[in-house]
């Protein structure tokens, strides 16, 4: 890490530790672009678990920051309640957008089940091969030795081929996809949409889209894509307007986001981390073992949240009912009360696979293999080619309290 990294983490360290606890917001998004968030979780996981806190903006919400409680929230879904939305940014009501992740059940289960066969283990077997090509003709287009933008021609590019694979989309339009989730998600300080109204507009040229495609499919065989099972799923085919667009800007976010930033994020880690880097070189092996690493350590999705159906009381504080409830998977990750040394990034671990990245219960992330298999497979390709993907300037993080995520990553490959 760079002296002047070191100076900003110990800046922030005091800040955190100096901040009267009750002012502590850990929603603010500037620290996520400043990599400087990890302190004030510190110190809520140790003085303030099950934390309260007032936003101008997301209101008033409690934050659960450490990994048992965490799951506790994740798998009780008979009290913390997904209608409304998943995030801390609370929902337009001029423009709301039902999806399946936010739904409760039983129409969320039969939602998931109409979806959940592109994703299993026979699917995922069929496509490891077409996936392995297209990481191939990727890496095989670089340049070698010459300064380029990770995040661009790699991770996007991917990503986006995979979305535009899942849902049948035509091959030359796919970094719509790409636009859409980053649309969908970013705040207004973002830079990606100058207002609400603009983000509307956008989203509804998706959902335009996407409706062409499914009148093409709805009226044919049912196909082995993400559309034609919306189209002929017997709890989706009649899907209001606003419940197709937002299950599919889900689809969207959920196969794009995630898998994105921790192909970036498994960079970043491997240099900041030599000798992880090192062992790797030395022992293939061990790549299932990185990618698990990778994806805890990275926390692609900062926060779920939830509502309290009832008033309950967790970490010695009642929460009312109706009160919104903020989970941090990025601070579970860190927590040494459930894993061992977890600021430090260890790709041999014991248990690789124990973090809280993909959520649990209900909602545990559909994708979730699919999202492993793309990361082992780039980086058994990666280890064909190269001796070391080296980072040659500073990340640029998402101004984001939920997407963790990237916006670019000078790199420098070496044969």
């Amino acid at each position: 890490m760079a002296d002047g990294a070191v100076d900003v983490l110990k800046n922030a360290r005091e800040e955190a530790y100096a901040m009267p606890l009750d002012q502590i917001d850990p929603a603010e998004p500037q620290r996520f672009r400043d990599d400087t968030h990890w302190p004030f979780f510190e110190r809520l996981r140790n003085e303030d678990p099950v934390h309260y806190a007032v936003n101008e903006e997301h209101g008033a919400y409690w934050s659960v920051t450490r990994f048992d409680d965490i799951m506790h929230v994740d798998t009780n879904h008979g009290v913390f309640s997904s209608e409304g939305g998943i995030t801390i940014f609370d929902e337009d009501e001029e423009f709301p957008l039902p999806m399946f992740i936010a739904m409760d059940p039983p129409k969320h289960d039969a939602q998931r089940k109409v979806v959940s066969p592109i994703v299993s283990p026979h699917n995922l077997s069929l496509m490891e091969g077409l996936i392995r090509s297209r990481i191939g003709e990727i890496f095989d287009n670089l340049p070698v030795g010459e300064t380029f933008d990770w995040v661009d021609r790699v991770s996007i590019e991917l990503t986006t081929q995979m979305l535009a694979t899942l849902f049948d989309f035509p091959w030359e339009d796919r970094r719509k996809l790409t636009r859409w989730s980053d649309v969908a998600t970013a705040g207004l300080d973002a830079g990606i949409v100058e207002s609400e109204e603009a983000r509307r507009a956008e989203l509804m040229e998706c959902a335009g889209y996407f409706m062409n495609l499914w009148n093409q499919r709805v009226n044919s065989e049912p196909g082995n894509d993400l559309i034609s099972m919306l189209a002929h799923g017997e709890s989706t085919r009649n899907m209001s307007p606003e419940e197709f667009l937002g299950n599919l800007i889900l689809l969207i976010v959920g196969g794009n986001d995630t898998t994105r930033n921790s192909i970036s994020g498994g960079v970043v880690a491997l240099n900041q981390n030599p000798a992880e880097y090192d062992k790797l070189r030395k022992n293939h092996d061990l790549v299932p073992s990185l990618v698990s690493e990778i994806i805890r350590w990275q926390t692609p999705l900062a926060h779920m949240r939830r509502r309290a159906l009832q008033d309950v009381e967790l970490g010695g504080k009642t929460i009312k009912k109706g009160d919104k409830v903020v989970m941090w998977y990025v601070s579970g990750n860190r927590d040494e009360r459930a894993i061992d040394r977890p600021n430090e990034f260890i790709i041999d671990r014991e248990r690789p696979r124990h973090h809280l990245s993909f959520g649990f219960g209900i909602h545990r992330c559909v994708g979730n293999r699919l999202a492993e298999m793309q990361l082992r497979i780039v980086w058994e390709e990666i280890l064909k080619r190269w001796s070391f993907v080296e980072v040659v300037g500073e990340p640029k993080r998402v101004l984001s309290c939920f997407v963790k995520g990237y916006e670019s990553l000078p790199v420098r490959i070496h044969a």
